[in-house]
C-alpha cells in the first residue's frame, strides 16, 4: 500500500505561492500612479471611432453592391429595348486569377471593336473551373467546363484569335 499523503506538504506551497505580474497588470499599475497626457486619450477615441464605423462601412458596401447590380440589370434591359446591341456573357471561375485576366481581356477587346456589343462578366454565380463566352440566350462561342489545374485547355487558347472570331461572327450577323 502506498504511503498516505502528508497534509502539511500541501499547505506549505499554497502559502508560499508567488504573485503573478502580467504585462497588462504592470501597465495598469503604472498608468494609475501617473496621469497620462490627454492627447493619448483622444488618439484612442479616434481609433475606436474608426473601428466602429468600419462595421457600418461593410454594410454600406453590401447595400451599394446590391444597388449597383440593380442598376446594371436596368441598363441591360434598356439596351435590349434599344435592340441593335448584342449582349455577350463571359462566365469565368473565381478559383484562379487566370480566368479573370482572360475575361477582362475579352471584355476590353470586344468593347474596343465598336460592333455594338454589351459585355457582362459573371451575371450569376459562376461554375467551378468554367470559362465560357456566349451570347445571352443564344450561341456559345467558347465553352470550357469543369477544368482542373493547371487549366491546360484554357492556357492553350489563342485569345486574340478567339476574340477576332467572335467579332467576325457578330459583325456578319
Amino acid at each position: 500500500m502506498p504511503p498516505a499523503k502528508q497534509k502539511t506538504a500541501q499547505a506549505a506551497p499554497a502559502a508560499a505561492a508567488p504573485v503573478r505580474l502580467t504585462r497588462a497588470a504592470a501597465k495598469r499599475s503604472a498608468s494609475s500612479s501617473s496621469d497620462p497626457p490627454p492627447e493619448e486619450k483622444k488618439a484612442k477615441k479616434a481609433k475606436k471611432a474608426k473601428a466602429s464605423s468600419g462595421g457600418r462601412q461593410k454594410k454600406n458596401v453590401k447595400e451599394k453592391s446590391a444597388s449597383v447590380k440593380a442598376e446594371k440589370e436596368e441598363e441591360i434591359e434598356e439596351d435590349e429595348e434599344g435592340a441593335s446591341t448584342k449582349t455577350i456573357v463571359v462566365e469565368h471561375c473565381k478559383q484562379c486569377n487566370q480566368f479573370k485576366t482572360r475575361a477582362n481581356l475579352v471584355r476590353e477587346r470586344l468593347e474596343e471593336a465598336d460592333c455594338g456589343v454589351n459585355v457582362i462578366l459573371n451575371p450569376e454565380k459562376p461554375r467551378r473551373g468554367c470559362f465560357e463566352i456566349r451570347e445571352e440566350g443564344g450561341k456559345k462561342f467558347i465553352s470550357l467546363l469543369d477544368m482542373k489545374r493547371p487549366f491546360k485547355a484554357m492556357r492553350d487558347l489563342d485569345m486574340e484569335k478567339v476574340i477576332s472570331d467572335i467579332i467576325d461572327e457578330i459583325s456578319n450577323a
